[in-house]
């Protein structure tokens, strides 16, 4: 049995689809968890209660993080340390397996620049302090031979059917789709990578049925040369054949897009990311593993197709 924790999110939905190439049993978990295929095991449980997080892992050979609390400093200061610790003790009990989902807000603000698995561990925001204060939970109790485990970790994400957690689909896609203008936080002039939700649930899977991926940390598969916020901006309109209206976001508009964006609130720390070039190196993957890596126009087309096709910008 291999089980999905945070099941309904982006990354899950795309990971129980490539697990089925892997095995027939899935477990999916959540509070209110869904089949993404015929022969999914639901299983509904609080993430947030140890008991119901042990039941749930239960019988695993295999536990995929793929839990996506709301981006609330707050929330994650109380649920993420707690939520790990239920998952590792439930891991090491039942004899599993544990394959986590991360991002990169734990390293240094100076190397993100072609960023790879040895980047400076160095959090420059109170998220990124979660981050790593969770990262090197898990990666103490492998080092102490306790855990079998593994890190994926993702850039900023993009994909199809995304709702809310990707900045963007709330900056550029959403807005332009609708006639607004393409928010991009900070400069228009750097460098972003964009990890494809595809992607990622493709590669998590090929990791979490991979012996040697086991005890390491992973970068997933993401395009090379990522395109500058000007570049996406425009890459992004000219396939839905709008105009590419923008607007820079300054700290003070941020601020004011949090009114109406709840995903905005919680970015004006974050906005180091978009101030300089966010290179995301996931060559250890691709030299490991025959993988075709979804391109940024590719994905950007099939987007537009899965979420767009119908609207028109007025």
């Amino acid at each position: 049995m291999q089980t999905i924790l945070g099941s309904g999110g982006a990354i899950g939905v795309e990971l129980a689809k490539a697990l089925k190439e892997y095995t027939s049993q899935i477990r999916l978990v959540s509070r209110n968890p869904k089949k993404v295929n015929k022969t999914d095991e639901i299983f509904s449980a609080d993430l947030l209660n140890a008991s119901e997080v042990n039941e749930a892992v239960k019988g695993s050979t295999t536990v995929y993080v793929a839990v996506g609390f709301p981006y609330n400093l707050k929330i994650w200061k109380e649920n993420w340390p707690q939520f790990t610790s239920s998952v590792i003790d439930a891991c090491i009990m039942h004899n599993c397996k544990l394959v986590f989902f991360d991002n990169i807000y734990m390293y240094d603000s100076n190397y993100l620049n072609g960023m790879d698995e040895q980047t400076p561990i160095n959090p420059p925001s109170k998220k990124g302090k979660i981050r790593a204060e969770i990262a090197n939970m898990i990666l103490s109790k492998i080092k102490e031979g306790k855990l079998t485990a593994l890190i994926a970790r993702s850039a900023d994400f993009y994909g199809p059917g995304i709702k809310n957690t990707s900045m963007l689909t709330e900056t550029v896609f959403k807005p332009l789709s609708i006639g607004k203008k393409a928010n991009w936080m900070a400069s228009l002039n750097y460098k972003h990578s964009f990890t494809y939700t595809p992607d990622a649930g493709k590669a998590t899977a090929l990791l979490g049925n991979n012996e040697k991926a086991y005890n390491q940390v992973w970068h997933l598969p993401t395009a090379e040369n990522p395109f500058t916020g000007k570049e996406w901006i425009n890459a992004i309109a000219k396939e839905m054949d709008v105009k590419p209206k923008t607007q820079t976001a300054t700290k003070f508009i941020v601020k004011i897009l949090g009114l109406f964006i709840p995903l905005m609130r919680e970015m004006p720390e974050m906005m180091y990311q978009y101030d300089r070039d966010y290179v995301f190196n996931s060559d250890k993957f691709t030299d490991n593993f025959d993988f075709k890596v979804t391109p940024y126009l590719t994905g950007i087309r099939e987007i537009i197709a899965s979420d767009y096709s119908n609207k028109k910008a007025s």
